[in-house]
């Protein structure tokens, strides 16, 4: 009596040899349409990396090809109904639109945990196996998928150009700089410089470094939450092609948070001048750090990011100063 799990699933040590092949065929149709939609969703910005899964699909409609062929060779042309989901234990893949934000390099990794999974599960099948015609099937594709490596080289080798490589690599780091590091240091600039005025004003009308600290702790995570829910939300990205909503929030987010904790946490050292002091430092450090990101990767001439932040965030800071002493 076939037994089935407490999901609901079937066991994989529970499936005949036709349910085998059923469950092969599927998933090859899945990986190939996974592959296709990857080079859709990648090929406006890298089209070399795009015909390389096209041509991973094309092997994978070759595999499902075979199997089909075998299939009706011992079973005839009706093929159960039975998929990934339907067996427990048996390896999963992700929907393809949870992956379209992912960057290429972890594209490119989780292709490659793919044929690693699917040359396990035919290694395991061929073995399960009594037909010799089935197993021998069964344990060539496994070789053919711990083999896709190869293939996947091989298709570099024929896609990826040199000028292709230059061109993907100025593409990923034009997405990078877009998804994290412009939001990030919008944050980090917000969150530094905005946090001065009340931390510092706080500081020197109370010269209580508890107070202070509360008054500091509040500012920046009010500021990071703010700043993440504000950048999550004004763009999707789908049109701007600024990346992951998700993913550019939590960068602004982080990034506001730390800016004012940076100089905030000097006042849980509980002697005001000491802390004070830090906190200078630290906030010299900030604004230094702000002017290095943005030579760095907004190719924004260092003197002149130096002078705007230094003399932007110096203003904030003796308004902060001046409102606390008066």
């Amino acid at each position: 009596m076939t037994s089935f799990s407490f999901s609901g699933r079937k066991k994989f040590s529970e499936l005949s040899e036709q349910e085998v092949l059923a469950l092969a065929i599927s998933s090859e149709e899945d990986d190939a349409r996974i592959y296709r939609n990857w080079a859709s969703f990648l090929r406006t910005d890298y089209a070399a990396t795009a015909a390389i899964f096209d041509g991973m699909a094309e092997e994978e409609d070759g595999h499902r090809q075979q199997l089909i062929a075998a299939h009706l060779a011992r079973f005839g042309e009706a093929i159960p109904l039975i998929r990934r989901e339907h067996v427990a234990g048996y390896y999963h893949r992700r929907p393809a639109w949870m992956m379209q934000n992912l960057s290429l390099d972890t594209i490119r990794a989780e292709s490659a945990v793919m044929e690693r999974a699917a040359a396990e599960f035919y290694t395991h099948a061929a073995q399960r196996s009594s037909d010799a015609a089935t197993r021998k099937l069964l344990g060539d594709l496994a070789a053919a998928e711990q083999g896709h490596e190869t293939r996947a080289e091989e298709l570099s080798d024929e896609h990826l150009t040199r000028e292709a490589r230059e061109t993907e690599a100025k593409t990923a780091h034009r997405d990078f700089v877009l998804t994290w590091v412009q939001p990030g240091l919008a944050g980090l600039m917000d969150g530094s410089v905005s946090t001065l005025a009340p931390i510092f004003a706080t500081a020197f009308a109370t010269q209580d470094t508890g107070t202070t600290f509360l008054v500091g702790l509040a500012a920046s995570l009010g500021a990071g939450i703010s700043m993440g829910f504000t950048e999550a939300a004004s763009d999707d990205g789908v049109v701007s092609g600024r990346g992951s909503p998700i993913k550019r929030g939590i960068s602004s987010g982080v990034m506001t948070a730390l800016g004012g904790l940076g100089h905030a946490l000097p006042y849980l050292i509980p002697h005001f001048w000491t802390a004070t002091i830090i906190a200078m430092i630290v906030v010299f450090v900030e604004l230094w750090a702000i002017a290095w990101i943005q030579n760095r990767y907004m190719q924004t001439p260092f003197w002149r990011a130096a002078l705007q932040v230094v003399v932007g965030g110096g203003l904030v800071f003796a308004t902060g100063v001046l409102i606390g002493s008066g």
